[in-house]
């Protein structure tokens, strides 16, 4: 039996086992196996996902990180993991500056802590190829769930994701459809799938059922595949405020209107709740 130091983080209630790899390999399980662990609600520390930073093999970045779903499985990218990973490094001195660039398994994201605390991650630009979500269409269409039919935007921010803008309670909608629509044979790695309310030009309401964790606080990569999906419908502007169920974050994709391949942004806070001795 031994005890590993643990930090709990959370973005929009979007929460986060940190753990240091050095922590980690005290524990002599595999990565997944570790992940399912700690993040248990009743038998771990309970988080939507594990993030351990990783100081090796990280060019042409400087610095990666190891990212797990509760589920055991990997992700490609989290957005409020992400910004809870640039906070704990920064504050831990693994990086000694407020922007840097970060090896995942979607490829070089750039996070920057700014003056007032939160942090704001450059995401990349949005994927819309059927071939690279994955999705096994051509793009915008309908599907039918249960007793529903869907007209679904495929979207991938390095990881897949369904968006469906719909004027019912998207939470109840999340509840409802979105473990069927996670699976579907549409797509082969399974997806996130994000139900959203349209405010006004400026302002959406969402709920995510995220891959491999189901319903959760926030999804930082699902806010924004939601405004890209927003803005290529007509529906949004290119800066929007995103209501989720544990917060409100901010979407920037103000350069799209110039170059439609433009990196979108996302900002929003990132905060510990504690450290702990966890005992595997």
């Amino acid at each position: 039996m031994n005890t590993i130091k643990v930090t709990k983080m959370q973005g929009c209630g979007n929460d986060f086992a940190v753990v240091d790899y050095s922590e980690y390999k005290k524990t002599g399980l595999e990565l997944s196996e570790f992940a399912k662990k700690i993040c248990d609600r009743h038998f771990g520390i309970g988080a939507d996902g594990l993030i351990i930073p990783k100081t090796f093999e990280v060019e042409p970045a400087e610095i990666g990180w190891f990212f797990y779903n509760s589920d055991g499985t990997t992700a490609q990218m989290c957005g409020n993991g992400m910004r809870c990973f640039a906070k704990y490094v920064t504050d831990k001195k693994l990086i000694c500056k407020k922007k840097f660039s970060v090896k995942t398994g979607a490829g070089i994201i750039k996070p920057e802590i700014q003056d007032d605390g939160n942090v704001r991650v450059n995401m990349s630009s949005p994927v819309l190829e059927p071939e690279k979500i994955p999705f096994k269409g051509q793009g915008k269409c309908k599907i039918k769930i249960l007793d529903r039919e869907f007209e679904i935007n495929p979207v991938s921010m390095g990881n897949p994701h369904c968006v469906i803008f719909t004027n019912d309670d998207v939470f109840e909608m999340a509840n409802t459809y979105g473990k069927y629509i996670e699976s579907h044979k549409l797509f082969p790695e399974k997806t996130n799938v994000e139900f959203v309310k349209i405010k006004s030009k400026n302002e959406i309401d969402f709920c995510v059922y995220e891959r491999g964790c189901g319903i959760t606080l926030a999804c930082g990569t699902g806010a924004c595949a939601s405004v890209a999906a927003g803005v290529l419908n007509g529906l949004t502007d290119t800066f929007v405020k995103v209501n989720l169920l544990g917060g409100t974050v901010f979407v920037d994709w103000g350069n799209h209107k110039q170059n439609k391949d433009e990196n979108i942004f996302l900002i929003g806070p990132a905060n510990y709740v504690y450290e702990a001795d966890y005992i595997v």
